[in-house]
């Protein structure tokens, strides 16, 4: 599992001729950091890794919010359709993107998004699995705690950010690390949205070092280097 990792970030070091000898060799010979001064001059990587960042964090904020609150309200509150709305949510998280995003493209150039950052991150906000997710951690959180905070004259929002909140912290964490690697990683999305160079995330960015004809492979692993440190982080 580490090799083409250990492979990427040994190539990125590398000069031009070391990149394809043969036999291939994971210690360069000559450690250069040419590579590393190429992707940030060649293009706006910088901006690419910024647009990521900021979708990336705006997306997992949103999506940590939505999805306890809405966790919250499935296994505590009793109303009436809750299984059934609870099922077609659930249901939409088995629909892959690409069967809807045309229609979600339209609707988007219909409210005048494209190419804008509210855009890209407009299909990133929410998350079936997140609510499936928070929800089968909050029901295992003892009524009788939201029973004494109410006689303690607690509103239900107070409940949910002062008791709820501080009880799931350890999913709420483990969410975040997966709401920030599937917008991180997106792809198709910003391809479709994006037609300005200077909003690309990361994922679009890295297709910039493959020519017609040629890869430039110190300077994409080099790149790759970079788009893969807050994943790891």
């Amino acid at each position: 599992m580490l090799l083409p990792f250990v492979w990427m970030l040994s190539t990125s070091f590398k000069p031009p001729d070391e990149v394809i000898t043969w036999p291939p060799k994971f210690i360069p010979k000559n450690p250069t950091t040419a590579n590393y001064v190429e992707a940030f001059t060649a293009v706006p990587l910088m901006r690419f890794f910024l647009n990521s960042l900021l979708v990336s964090t705006i997306s997992t904020g949103s999506i940590l919010l939505t999805s306890s609150l809405a966790g919250f309200i499935f296994a505590k509150y009793r109303f009436p359709g809750r299984s059934l709305i609870f099922m077609i949510i659930l249901a939409t998280s088995m629909v892959p993107f690409q069967s809807y995003m045309i229609p979600f493209y339209l609707m988007v150039s219909e409210l005048g998004w494209i190419s804008t950052y509210q855009g890209l991150a407009l299909p990133l906000l929410v998350m079936a699995f997140g609510i499936f997710f928070m929800r089968q951690n909050i029901v295992s959180i003892p009524d009788e705690l939201m029973d004494a905070a109410r006689i303690d004259g607690c509103s239900e929002f107070r409940i949910y950010w002062q008791i709820i909140l501080p009880l799931c912290k350890s999913a709420l964490a483990a969410l975040s690390i997966f709401a920030f690697k599937n917008a991180w990683g997106d792809f198709i999305w910003p391809l479709l949205i994006t037609n300005d160079v200077y909003l690309y995330t990361m994922e679009l960015g890295l297709g910039m070092f493959q020519h017609r004809f040629t890869v430039d492979y110190g300077s994409i692993t080099a790149a790759s280097v970079i788009s893969i440190v807050p994943i790891i982080t």
